[in-house]
């Protein structure tokens, strides 16, 4: 059985999370992307708490291709340190499931 994530990151802008999902969904990567935002956030940074605007990256691909997939994402980032992050799809639709699978090969 093939594992499916939902893999998060963010971004400061519109445009940079739009070329983060076109760069893994056009490598197949990932199956399907989403940008959305902007959403307000309170982090800390360089030791200080600081507060923004930042645009969230959704992503859908499977446990085989999420080294790669990290790997992208890390190098094309403008962060040093992006957040990335995934939780598993415990479940869903099996044709839909089935289509993420076949679309990351």
């Amino acid at each position: 059985m093939t594992d499916y994530l939902q893999v998060s990151t963010t971004a400061d802008s519109r445009e940079v999370a739009m070329r983060l999902v076109r760069s893994v969904v056009g490598t197949r990567l990932a199956a399907s992307g989403q940008v959305l935002g902007p959403v307000r956030s309170v982090f800390w940074h360089g030791g200080e708490l600081g507060e923004g605007e930042e645009w969230r990256v959704l992503l859908r691909t499977t446990a085989d291709r999420y080294p790669e997939l990290e790997a992208r994402l890390r190098d094309e980032h403008p962060w040093t340190n992006p957040e990335i992050t995934f939780t598993r799809i415990d479940g869903g639709a099996a044709p839909y499931l089935e289509w993420l699978r076949a679309t990351t090969e």
